[in-house]
């Protein structure tokens, strides 16, 4: 959820909460102050009640006045205390009966006493609380309208020099230099976060093109020897002078040299994929060229006698060609390596995966460890790199990369990714 979700969601939880304890507090105020209104007029009414039964010579009688009406009865009580409360009233004209509020107190008549009570309607100040109360609902709810309608559009508005900084920094690339400008903004806040990141990615931007040239000219360095090497290696196997022990010595040296060829432009390559250097793509059939990867890794199934084993369905993907070949090539050369003499590499290629997997060891991979860097078996002539590019190719592309174990079956599956196909491997 977006930061201004979350502060139009926790104002409006707050707006809505101090509102309804308001209108609460209201409705009681108002009730109260209502009843006090209704207890004056009650006492106003008893006080002339008083002055009624003072005033005649006779036992008084009941009368009724304008939404009001006192009764008289004669008691033995000699005190009587005073009191105000909740009643119905029966109102004569509309032959109804109505929320009242009455009085009670006692007076006297020379020698007997009379207990009145005097009954006044209040269906008048009830209507006028609900008005009030339906009004002040109203009210709370325009406020809230206005509230959301402020917090989602201009909000929106204030929150957008925000958002164009962040859609600049996911597009950010490393190799760029002065790639990240930032958008102007009055909020002091934003601009100064713009200016941070500016600043941050021109240090990083510089330390990486140092980097980068440092490596490449160690790179460049370091393969202009081995070139020569190798080549005094070359010409050292063809001298036919050379005993069986002196040429088993430099094969050994010829095969450690081409390892250390590899793993240069395999860590070469690994650093161009983690800092997404490698960019060009364009649609690849993968049920047209797992077929001839196939072909080109047969002469090196048949020193083992192993076979091949396929299903492959259609699927295309948007991709580096040099990228899927280095992907394939590992999977192919790991399943032939890894593998029992005489054994199977099956190849099953669907809309949603791709799985490769080969007969070998009794006993399952570390899935934990096979994916890092320099993991690998004790009898293995590889770098230690293959599965760990594998993993940042499919990375690349926002696939995963996984491996299972099932019955003397090594398999490495590789899961597209869930998106509008044509994107990346997807």
């Amino acid at each position: 959820m977006k930061l201004s979700a979350h502060y139009t969601r926790t104002s409006i939880y707050i707006t809505l909460s101090v509102l309804l304890i308001g209108a609460v507090i209201y409705y009681f105020a108002i009730n109260y102050i209502a009843q006090q209104q209704l207890n004056e007029g009650l006492q106003q009414q008893l006080t002339e009640a008083e002055e009624y039964v003072r005033s005649s010579n006779q036992n008084p009688q009941q009368y009724d006045l304008d939404k009001d009406h006192a009764v008289f009865i004669r008691t033995n009580e000699q005190e009587l205390q005073k009191r105000f409360f909740d009643t119905i009233y029966f109102n004569p004209k509309e032959q109804r009966k109505e929320a009242g509020r009455a009085v009670e107190d006692l007076v006297k008549l020379k020698d007997t006493n009379y207990k009145v009570i005097i009954t006044i309607s209040r269906a008048g100040q009830k209507y006028l609380i609900e008005i009030i109360i339906i009004i002040t609902l109203a009210l709370l709810a325009g406020l809230l309208l206005v509230l959301f309608i402020i917090n989602k559009y201009f909000l929106n508005s204030l929150w957008k020099p925000f958002q164009l900084t962040l859609k600049e920094i996911k597009q950010f690339n490393i190799a760029d230099v002065n790639q990240f400008k930032g958008k102007a903004s009055k909020v002091d806040e934003f601009a100064e976060l713009n200016e941070a990141i500016r600043e941050m990615s021109l240090r990083v931007t510089y330390d990486y093109l140092n980097l980068k040239q440092f490596t490449e000219n160690a790179s460049h360095e370091m393969m202009t020897p081995l070139a020569v090497v190798t080549t005094k290696l070359d010409t050292l196997i063809q001298d036919e002078t050379l005993s069986v022990e002196q040429l088993a010595q430099i094969t050994d040296i010829y095969s450690s040299i081409n390892k250390s060829s590899r793993l240069n432009q395999s860590l070469l390559l690994l650093a161009k994929l983690e800092n997404k250097l490698i960019t060009d793509e364009v649609p690849i059939s993968l049920e047209v060229v797992l077929p001839a990867k196939m072909l080109q890794f047969q002469e090196l199934m048949q020193t083992k006698d192993l076979s091949f084993k396929s299903n492959l369905q259609p699927r295309q993907v948007l991709a580096n060609k040099y990228l899927i070949d280095i992907l394939l090539n590992n999977l192919f050369s790991n399943a032939i390596r890894h593998n029992n003499p005489g054994g199977v590499i099956s190849i099953e290629l669907t809309e949603d995966q791709l799985c490769i997997k080969n007969t070998g060891a009794g006993h399952p991979l570390d899935e934990h460890l096979i994916f890092e860097r320099f993991q690998k078996g004790k009898e293995s002539q590889g770098t230690g790199l293959g599965l760990m590019l594998v993993k940042n190719i499919c990375q690349h592309y926002g696939c995963t990369i996984s491996y299972q174990y099932e019955s003397g079956w090594h398999a490495f599956i590789l899961s597209f990714k869930k998106t509008v196909a044509d994107q990346g491997l997807s």
